[in-house]
C-alpha cells in the first residue's frame, strides 16, 4: 500500500487539521479542505471530521466526496441528519444541510473536477482505489448548502 494510503488510514494524521481549524486557521488551507461539524446518529454528539472539497460553485454551496464510500462514519451521521455546520477558508462556522448528489449530478461535477484538476484527479483516482477498492467514479458525493 502506497504512502498516501497509508496516510488516509492514520487516525492521528487525518484529525489533525481538525486541530488548525478549531484554532481559526482553516484559511492556511486556502479553501481546499473544509471542516464538517455533525452529529452521532448513534450517540448524539458533535463529531468534526476535516474534507477536500470538490467543487464549490458559489458561497453558499459546497460539494464533498465520501472517499471511504457509503461506510464511512462523516458520510452516515448526515443521511441520517443533513443539520451540520461547515467552516470552509477564514469564515467562521456556518449552519448547512447535506445532500446525496444523484448519479447524474455527481458525475457532472467529477467531469468537471477532471478537467480543472486533472493532476489532483488522476492522484486521488489511485489514493482511493487503492485504499478503498473503489473507483473514485462510484463515490458518493454530498453537496453542502451553507445558511
Amino acid at each position: 500500500m502506497g504512502l498516501a494510503a497509508r496516510l488516509l488510514r492514520t487516525r492521528w494524521f487525518v484529525r489533525a487539521p481538525i486541530v488548525i481549524f478549531r484554532a481559526h486557521l482553516g484559511g492556511l488551507f486556502g479553501g481546499r479542505l473544509l471542516l464538517l461539524e455533525h452529529t452521532g446518529r448513534h450517540s448524539g454528539r458533535l463529531r468534526r471530521v476535516v474534507l477536500e472539497t470538490v467543487e464549490r460553485p458559489d458561497s453558499s454551496h459546497v460539494v464533498v466526496a465520501s472517499g471511504f464510500g457509503e461506510r464511512a462514519q462523516w458520510f452516515r451521521n448526515v443521511r441520517a441528519n443533513p443539520r451540520c455546520r461547515v467552516s470552509i477558508g477564514w469564515s467562521a462556522s456556518r449552519t448547512a444541510t447535506a445532500r446525496l448528489l444523484d448519479e447524474d449530478a455527481a458525475r457532472a461535477v467529477l467531469a468537471r473536477y477532471r478537467v480543472a484538476h486533472a493532476r489532483a484527479y488522476a492522484e486521488l483516482s489511485g489514493i482511493i482505489e487503492e485504499s478503498t477498492g473503489m473507483s473514485i467514479d462510484d463515490v458518493p458525493l454530498v453537496e453542502l448548502r451553507l445558511d
